[in-house]
């Protein structure tokens, strides 16, 4: 009997269907406008990030030999992070797969002893020939019911066979998605393996950049005039965003369509006069820390403070303070990694001195979301965010718009 039910499941094994070629869905209108926006977005962000380093460019300060490296060091630690998201997406579809197998490993054990029982049920009764029985003179009434029990054993295997043949060829599927995740789980280990030796050269490299130009940096700092010109081009570079999206969202009032028509979802949080407004005393911090500076206060070197400095270990998670989009994301002389996120009707916020910016250009976030990783980028002797608010340009005090309960 366990001859057979083998024979049979082998024949089941050598079955294997043939897959459809998957088909690619044309891009629908709405997102290869969605995606031609952003695409206009970015350029001209970058654009205005160009104009920006050739401006930087032409007055020296000890805090720009620090760029290349601390721009790496933030790339590198983006993908680190995205691979290991990746990482763990796929290490949970492979742990499912396993279960998975588990279970159609347990219901072909089950299937085949069932096909096994009802082999033996099959042998024991035998096949006998109809005319033979009657020639015999056995009962007509019992013949009847042993035929009929007989056809129904066949019909019950016949589906059983079926159902082995469906479980193994899901088996079959299962064990060749299980091979694929592993050999992407492989690659993503791997390139996770290569991305943490090039970011252990460029915290060296970093390292041995700082200790030289440390000491002009902190003269520098301390010159007349320094901080002023820093706060400056952090204002004028706030101006000129402000000015960029106030365009794009006219554009985008004169684009609206006419009422009743359909209306698509848009890349830029909607535009409200009380959406960002009424969160005001509501707002938690980007993060956990002692906080320095009071808005408005004079500050060592000149000018006086637009915003915090929340002090902090490096490598702690900044946060997004409210939902919106990230309009830049770029090293900034003196505010080192930079980024900044629109709100909607001019409302801006401002992280800087990052380590890593976990965010780029276009990507929409929402309150609460990890933004960015704490550093001391640009020279800043203190690990910690420097964090500020706008609106229309002008600086708020981040105090009167948090809650600290």
């Amino acid at each position: 009997m366990t001859w057979c039910a083998a024979a049979l499941l082998g024949v089941c094994f050598a079955f294997s269907g043939a897959a459809d070629a998957a088909r690619k869905k044309p891009a629908r209108p709405e997102i290869a406008r969605k995606q031609a926006d952003l695409k206009e977005l970015r350029d001209r962000i970058e654009a205005l990030r160009k104009e920006l380093a050739a401006n930087e460019g032409k007055r020296a300060h000890a805090s720009d030999q620090l760029r290349s490296s601390e721009r790496e060091i933030s790339k590198l630690q983006r993908e680190l992070h995205h691979l290991a998201l990746e990482h763990k997406e796929l290490q949970t579809t492979l742990n499912q797969l396993n279960r998975q197998s588990e279970a159609l490993g347990k219901t072909i054990t089950q299937q085949q002893s069932r096909l096994e029982q009802l082999i033996y049920q099959q042998y024991l009764r035998g096949a006998p020939d109809t005319l033979q029985l009657l020639l015999n003179g056995d009962d007509p009434n019992q013949l009847a019911r042993d035929l009929y029990y007989l056809k129904a054993i066949a019909g019950e295997r016949a589906l059983l066979l079926a159902e082995i043949r469906k479980t193994l060829e899901q088996k079959k599927a299962l064990a060749e998605e299980t091979r694929a995740q592993v050999e992407d789980l492989a690659e993503v280990e791997a390139e996770q393996k290569k991305h943490h030796a090039e970011l252990q050269r460029q915290r060296q490299q970093r390292q041995t950049v700082l200790a030289e130009v440390t000491g002009r940096i902190q003269a520098q700092r301390k010159q007349i005039g320094n901080l002023q010109q820093d706060e400056k081009r952090l204002s004028q570079l706030v101006d000129r965003l402000s000015k960029l999206l106030a365009a794009q969202a006219a554009s985008r009032a004169k684009a609206k369509p006419k009422a009743g028509a359909q209306v698509e979802n848009k890349y830029l949080p909607e535009d409200s006069s009380s959406a960002f407004a009424r969160q005001k005393g509501k707002l938690r911090l980007p993060l956990r820390g002692a906080v320095s500076g009071n808005f408005g206060a004079a500050r060592d070197g000149g000018g006086v403070w637009k915003g915090l400095f929340i002090h902090a270990g490096a490598g702690s998670e900044v946060k997004a303070i409210a939902p919106g989009r990230v309009v830049f994301a770029e090293w900034m002389r003196s505010f080192g990694n930079l980024l900044i996120i629109d709100h909607g009707d001019a409302y801006l916020s401002i992280y800087g001195n990052n380590e890593t910016l976990l965010k780029q250009v276009g990507e929409e976030v929402k309150g609460g979301d990890a933004i960015a990783h704490v550093g001391n980028s640009g020279g800043n002797p203190e690990t910690g965010l420097y964090f500020e608010l706008r609106h229309q340009g002008q600086p708020l005090d981040p105090m009167k718009w948090v809650s600290l309960k």
